[in-house]
């Protein structure tokens, strides 16, 4: 379908055979990005993994994300960190028990704490000050703005607001994230340190170590942890909270997930990560999650690099294309009960959301398919089996389970409009 908005063509790919033709048969065709004055500001031009032009520095970033920052041996070394920051937060919920409790915001403080371990190694002496400037980030790099809409006329950049806003972000984080490094290359050259190399530790090793085919500088390290950290966090949050109200809303799903995750681990007594391959319904809860409620209901922009022909549709060079996931999550064509939060969808059903069902696309697919997808996973799984074996979870009592509010406010990932607020009482065991 072709949509013009402002002086920009697009072309809106809504199905999942029109979405295998941009994504895989002619992935190389549709692996840049269009123009973004959010990116180009907040990704010190351009230079991150998500919006770096493909070629041959954007080849690099992706083997060291997928070799050196994310690969599966380092996301199980992040194990004790995860678990730490899962128990600092059920510890939480403990002294709320039977009051009412802020899940959505004790989600979003366990991932940002997660990531900022991971990625600094410790809890950012100003994270109180960091978390705020990338949860501004994230809201204003969603969606459309009326400068990149409307190119052509470059005074709209200066009154809409638009580059001021982005320009004092951007500085803020530079602030911070030069801090950060400064205190990295500090503690290398004079303490060394028996510890699991943080993100930073990584890509600092890599740009002293002169072998790669482009140099990095600091502005691509600080582009690349500034990645990690909005999506990492944001994303991962938002499946949670997401996952959460949708149970809280369905009782009897919330109850199986339960009763599942309570037998797996009945004899330890606590959730591990040795077992949570055994938790298939939890597993098809968050399926039906990241189906139901995306965290970005449309894929990033692809640019066309040549003229292009999908399923009978002629696609010229330049043109901007978007990948509607939302649309085709919630098509019968490919779903039963589409608008209907039912985890057994997923039950003896390989379909899978790594890029290869082309029905199912919460992370994208080909070259540019979101490189944290395990990482994520890791935290959400953990976190959520964790919460729903040691506590039982209700609305307020002046709150209906018909009239729970699940509106939607939009951003980098699509939150929860209003928080969602339950009433934690700890499980006892019989």
């Amino acid at each position: 379908m072709g949509l013009q908005l402002g002086q920009i063509p697009f072309v809106v790919i809504s199905s999942a055979e029109s979405a295998e033709q941009i994504l895989k048969t002619h992935d190389v065709v549709f692996a840049n990005r269009p123009f973004s004055l959010a990116a180009q500001i907040l990704t010190y031009d351009f230079t991150d993994i998500i919006f770096s032009p493909y070629g041959a520095y954007w080849r690099q970033l992706r083997k060291i994300c997928a070799l050196e920052l994310l690969n599966p041996n380092r996301v199980q070394s992040f194990g004790s960190i995860r678990s730490e920051e899962i128990s600092n937060s059920m510890g939480g919920v403990s002294v709320s028990a039977g009051q009412e409790f802020n899940f959505s915001q004790m989600v979003f403080s366990l991932t940002a704490g997660i990531v900022s371990r991971v990625a600094f190694g410790k809890k950012y002496r100003g994270h109180d000050e960091f978390v705020p400037v990338m949860e501004e980030m994230a809201r204003i790099s969603g969606g459309f703005s009326l400068a990149d809409l409307f190119p052509s006329v470059k005074l709209l950049q200066v009154t809409s607001g638009m580059r001021s806003q982005l320009l004092r972000l951007r500085n803020e984080a530079d602030r911070m994230m030069d801090g950060i490094i400064s205190d990295h290359r500090e503690r290398q050259r004079t303490e060394g340190s028996d510890e699991v190399d943080d993100l930073v530790d990584v890509l600092l090793k890599l740009q002293a170590g002169g072998g790669l085919e482009v140099p990095l500088s600091d502005d691509n390290i600080k582009a690349v942890i500034l990645d990690v950290f909005i999506a990492g966090s944001d994303t991962s949050a938002t499946i949670m909270d997401w996952a959460m109200s949708e149970m809280i809303k369905n009782p009897r799903i919330l109850q199986q997930a339960q009763i599942e995750v309570r037998r797996v681990f009945k004899l330890k007594g606590d959730v591990d990560v040795t077992q949570l391959h055994e938790l298939y319904y939890l597993q098809s809860v968050i399926k039906e999650t990241l189906r139901l409620h995306p965290p970005g209901p449309l894929l990033i922009p692809r640019e066309c690099g040549e003229d292009c022909e999908i399923n009978g549709f002629q696609v010229k060079a330049k043109e901007k294309v978007i990948v509607n996931i939302w649309a085709i999550s919630r098509d019968p064509k490919y779903w039963n009960d589409p608008e209907e939060f039912r985890p057994e969808k997923f039950i003896n059903n390989p379909i899978d959301f790594k890029g290869s069902n082309f029905e199912f696309l919460t992370f994208g697919s080909g070259r540019r398919i979101c490189p944290g997808v395990a990482f994520s996973m890791a935290n959400i799984e953990l976190s959520l089996a964790k919460f729903l074996y040691h506590f039982d979870w209700e609305l307020p009592s002046d709150v209906k389970i018909e009239n729970l509010d699940m509106t939607e406010l939009y951003g980098f990932a699509v939150r929860k409009k209003h928080n969602l607020k339950v009433i934690p009482i700890p499980y006892t065991k019989h």
